[in-house]
């Protein structure tokens, strides 16, 4: 499906198309048709349903399973797997996550909270293991102008983290771009191991993206997935399962992540 949007031209739709799928819009457009059947037994069952969604769909404790259920991200990375890699074959690559082309109080631009957690723990694997560490992220499929996301990441991570990357791809649109360009850029430097750092969430179909591009480029590599994020945003039993701003973004990640992979995005 997504090699279909792209041939008929449609990237640049891809975060709208995506919006229309995602909650509250399927939730509210039942709620429009139960209103319009609201004299027949099925409109009221319709809202219902919709009210049901909406609520569900906010919860940070449905958003965790179905976090979980259609996603199974894997866990945190353990110390032993980052100190079996040689640093001379192997890299830390993090996958950008949004930036803000202009952020007032910087005076320049910025990276997303996601991206910039991303970033940081990144930074704090690569000083831990001494191994090298890229970022990957361009301007995003809008092609909205501004600086590049990867290189947003690579002014911050050199003046404010005071840790330089060594490599910096910023031509990428989505998480298969990502790929392949980061791994063209890697296979020059020998590399056949990379520690991949995103959101839990993301990690299913970017590790997808990545080995896919290495088998479509003939390129043995070994991806240790590195997620972050991983601790619950709404730890108390009862706020988990009231609406929250937290729980409806997570759960929009969720489904989106999950449409991606069917769509093979």
């Amino acid at each position: 499906m997504n090699e279909i949007v792209m041939r008929l031209g449609l990237e640049a739709w891809k975060p709208a198309l995506g919006t229309l799928l995602l909650p509250p819009v399927p939730a509210l457009l039942l709620v429009l048709l139960g209103f319009r059947l609201r004299r027949h037994w099925l409109g009221t069952l319709l809202m219902g349903v919709a009210v049901l969604a909406l609520w569900l769909g906010a919860c940070a404790g449905a958003a965790e399973w179905a976090r979980h259920r259609l996603l199974a991200p894997p866990p945190a990375v353990s110390p032993a797997a980052l100190k079996a890699l040689r640093p001379a074959q192997a890299a830390i690559v993090v996958l950008g996550g949004g930036s803000e082309n202009q952020a007032p109080e910087y005076g320049t631009s910025s990276l997303s909270p996601w991206s910039l957690e991303r970033l940081r723990y990144g930074i704090w694997l690569s000083r831990g293991s001494g191994l090298g560490l890229g970022f990957s992220g361009g301007v995003g499929h809008a092609g909205l102008p501004g600086e590049a996301e990867a290189t947003v990441a690579a002014r911050i991570a050199r003046d404010e983290f005071h840790h330089p990357l060594r490599w910096v791809e910023n031509g990428s649109r989505d998480t298969r771009e990502n790929a392949a360009r980061t791994l063209a850029l890697l296979r020059t430097q020998g590399i056949t191991d990379i520690v991949l750092v995103t959101q839990d969430w993301h990690m299913p179909r970017a590790q997808r993206a990545f080995e896919q591009a290495a088998a479509a480029a003939g390129m043995a590599l070994r991806v240790t997935p590195a997620p972050v994020g991983l601790a619950p945003r709404i730890e108390h039993p009862l706020l988990r399962w009231l609406p929250s701003s937290e729980g409806f973004t997570l759960m929009r990640q969720v489904l989106r992540e999950r449409i991606g992979l069917l769509m093979g995005a």
